[in-house]
């Protein structure tokens, strides 16, 4: 059986990761070369790295600092923001990264996906989806959840994925940064839908949220960041606890 993946993302902003409630009010959380490797030590089964104003500021992803986190790193990671061409994708992976992820671009483009799987593999490419619950609907939102769009969440990660999309990064923004729990109740239909892994985002407050998110949703990998950076949770200590609940992890 596959184990499971505990995932903690730095939302970097000015070279320094940082972390908010509901996408607003940001505070900093350190550095992100001297967390990252902070994390690999404690257990960390991947990493991700959002250049959460690049898209916003229109400003590519800082090529240094992948490089920097590269030298460190003895596990996979996926950098994402203000990716849009294969040229960006290209240059990070010849920095080192493992993964990208994309976001507005795609939805701005969708061809960007199918273009990006041909070029390095369907393996290589994240989607990330920042979706709210509005009107009985789950629409997608752009640009760090400022924009919502026309596409119904689910209509748009079935499309993704048969364009090339290898995995979905899917962020409830009702729930992120609120500390109450994965969205359970969405993760597990889009699940049903498709059949690439899925990493879910927003919500994660306690170490029961990640056992309840792997039980009901039957996600591939959890995400969390303030949980992490903060040390209210400890990567080992969560991961003996999904032991117990009999949820494979790589110890």
């Amino acid at each position: 059986m596959l184990t499971k993946r505990i995932v903690p993302c730095l939302d970097v902003k000015d070279g320094r990761t940082v972390k908010g409630v509901n996408f607003v009010d940001l505070r900093d959380a350190g550095d992100p070369v001297e967390l990252a490797a902070q994390y690999a030590k404690q257990g960390a089964d991947e990493l991700v790295f959002l250049d959460i104003t690049a898209t916003h500021e229109r400003r590519k992803t800082m090529i240094e600092m992948v490089k920097a986190v590269a030298r460190q790193l003895n596990i996979p990671f996926t950098i994402g923001g203000g990716i849009s061409e294969i040229a960006d994708a290209e240059a990070l992976l010849n920095a080192g990264a493992d993964k990208i992820s994309i976001n507005s671009a795609a939805v701005r483009n969708p061809q960007l996906i199918e273009d990006l799987a041909k070029a390095f593999g369907v393996q290589f490419v994240v989607l990330a989806v920042d979706t709210k619950h509005i009107d009985g609907k789950n629409w997608v939102h752009l640009n760090g959840g400022r924009l919502i769009t026309e596409l119904e969440t689910e209509d748009w990660i079935k499309r993704a994925e048969n364009l090339g999309a290898g995995e979905i990064l899917l962020t409830s923004m009702d729930h992120d940064g609120t500390k109450q729990g994965f969205d359970c109740g969405l993760l597990g239909k889009i699940n049903k839908m498709i059949n690439i892994p899925i990493i879910a985002s927003g919500g994660a407050g306690k170490t029961e949220h990640f056992t309840e998110v792997f039980q009901q949703a039957g996600v591939d990998a959890a995400l969390a960041a303030s949980v992490f950076h903060y040390g209210e949770i400890l990567i080992p200590d969560l991961k003996q606890e999904l032991k117990k609940h009999d949820i494979p992890v790589r110890l």
